[in-house]
């Protein structure tokens, strides 16, 4: 039996999947300290990102928290035959290596568990971290092996695409990733930054004016990449509160979803703490496969 744990920089919320269990970050506005994704919803979130002036921290989760997971799901495989060994194994799924501590900590966990702990880096976040994590799901319910799945996990996350198009530059700006000037001159000139996910790190694509040409950069980037397999998960994903402008994209380029199922039964994610801190409300963002 494998059991899936991954932690909420995928934005799964638990509720959601009970085939993966979720660890939550943590997120600090000043002195208040929050679980991501369990005392503070997506949508308290945003409420709080829009009214502080104060950028806030997420931090990652620790590796005594690692451990805890592991030995619950170990103790509770184990307690149907007591003095026998687990015969359950974790498949633990993190955010990027290069954008946070918490594979770290995972694999610090796993020491102490060797055969039964098995940690694979998806080299992404949010929705791209999430389309691993749901073909893990897939891949434990085909019934292939530990050993397996994680080959073809290291094998199929460097086929994954993440592109995102930002509102603003104001929460880049917030966080020190561009000067002030430069965010000032990019929104007076209604700069929309295109970004994506290489290497495990978070990469400016390209810059359009205004949304309607980010939104075709994002098409353009999408048919570069060979178009999306629909065989395999997908993901759109929004920042903020409101699911608007993810819609209006859905709809402007709705020639990419011929082949997939109807628009209203498109997989929509609110996309969380770990990645809106830093880019802030009015982001859109899809992640796919690529075509092997």
């Amino acid at each position: 039996m494998i059991k899936i744990i991954t932690d909420s920089g995928s934005d799964i919320l638990q509720e959601e999947c009970d085939k993966v269990r979720v660890l939550p970050l943590h997120v600090s506005f000043g002195e208040e300290h929050y679980r991501d994704g369990v005392d503070l919803l997506h949508e308290t979130f945003y409420e709080k990102l829009i009214e502080t002036d104060v950028l806030p921290k997420t931090s990652q989760i620790s590796p005594y928290e690692f451990m805890e997971a592991y030995r619950q799901e170990l103790d509770a495989d184990a307690s149907a035959g007591e003095g026998q060994m687990s015969d359950k194994q974790i498949l633990v799924i993190t955010l990027s290596s290069r954008l946070s501590g918490t594979y770290q900590s995972a694999c610090i966990a796993a020491e102490e568990f060797e055969g039964q702990v098995y940690v694979v880096d998806s080299e992404n976040v949010t929705v791209g971290q999430k389309c691993l994590v749901m073909r893990a799901v897939e891949l434990v319910e085909a019934d292939y092996g530990i050993d397996e799945i994680v080959g073809i996990l290291e094998e199929e996350k460097k086929q994954i695409q993440l592109i995102a198009l930002l509102d603003t530059l104001e929460y880049l700006k917030k966080g020190g990733r561009i000067s002030a000037a430069s965010a000032a001159l990019g929104n007076a000139l209604s700069i929309k930054p295109v970004v994506g996910v290489g290497a495990g790190e978070i990469l400016v694509l390209g810059k359009a004016h205004g949304s309607k040409n980010g939104k075709n950069l994002l098409m353009q980037r999408t048919k570069q990449a060979g178009g999306i397999d629909f065989s395999r998960p997908f993901y759109l994903g929004y920042t903020g509160l409101s699911d608007k402008l993810i819609c209006k994209y859905i709809e402007d380029s709705r020639m990419l979803w011929e082949k997939a199922h109807t628009k209203e039964e498109l997989p929509i994610v609110s996309v969380g703490a770990a990645i809106g801190t830093h880019v802030g409300p009015g982001a859109i963002a899809l992640a796919f496969f690529a075509p092997q």
